[in-house]
């Protein structure tokens, strides 16, 4: 629940958040159901969750909503107003590049800014490569970037790193994973191939202002813990 999302930030030393659909949204409703819930439930509740979260002392940096070929155009609507009623200051999504003509102009429309989600998978219509992201915000409005997976973007043989120092004016959000290359997978920070020391300290040192968030994927270790040590090896790489 939220409650033990806001305890297990705190307890992991960190203050930022970014939420994600599954916090918010009810389990095992069908497609219909869902579908409705987000349409109609009031943005007095998301403000609440806002509330709730500053009241705990972690700052929501994000809410992730995957924008899906099936949404109707409310649905599309409802991911920025949602966003917005939580005072965060990204939209990241999975998505498909071929819906970011119908993103743009929400973007617009609500002055938020949309961070496009990369996985590993190479295939037609999806973010995974540099070409995929350029192309897709070449056109776009300038609110449409990228929130980058540095795991993912590793894993399908791609440098993060150099994709950072030449594309961060239109980087809105990164997630911080470790995964080997090649389809590799998740490790603790550290253990993997995915450069996130480097990442980290060129954040540092250039000050760009772009939210680098712990995302800790790994099946075999308690997720609390696992962010935990994240954020330990996080602080010791900033000094």
């Amino acid at each position: 629940g939220l409650d033990a999302a806001i305890k297990s930030t705190v307890d992991a030393g960190l203050s930022y958040f970014e939420l994600g659909l599954n916090h918010v949204e009810p389990a095992n409703l069908s497609r219909e159901a869902i579908r409705e819930w987000r349409i109609k439930t009031p943005l007095a509740e998301f403000e609440k969750v806002r509330r709730k979260f500053a009241d705990g002392g972690v700052v929501i940096t994000g809410y992730s909503y995957p924008f899906r070929k099936d949404y109707t155009d409310a649905e599309f609507a409802r991911g920025f107003e949602i966003t917005r009623a939580l005072g965060a200051s990204v939209l990241t999504t999975t998505t498909n590049p071929s819906l970011v003509p119908k993103l743009s102009p929400l973007a617009d429309k609500y002055k938020i800014k949309v961070g496009l989600h990369n996985h590993s998978r190479i295939r037609e219509d999806e973010f995974a490569t540099p070409d995929d992201f350029l192309n897709a915000i070449k056109n776009a409005s300038p609110l449409v970037g990228i929130n980058l997976d540095a795991g993912h973007f590793s894993a399908a043989g791609f440098d993060p790193l150099e994709f950072t120092k030449q594309h961060y004016k239109r980087i809105y959000s990164i997630h911080l994973k470790d995964r080997k290359k090649n389809q590799g997978p998740d490790m603790p920070f550290g253990q993997g191939e995915t450069p996130i020391k480097e990442i980290l300290l060129l954040l540092k040192t250039k000050g760009y202002p772009i939210p680098a968030m712990i995302e800790w994927e790994p099946k075999n270790v308690d997720p609390v813990a696992g962010v935990r040590q994240c954020a330990d090896y996080c602080k010791k790489v900033l000094g």
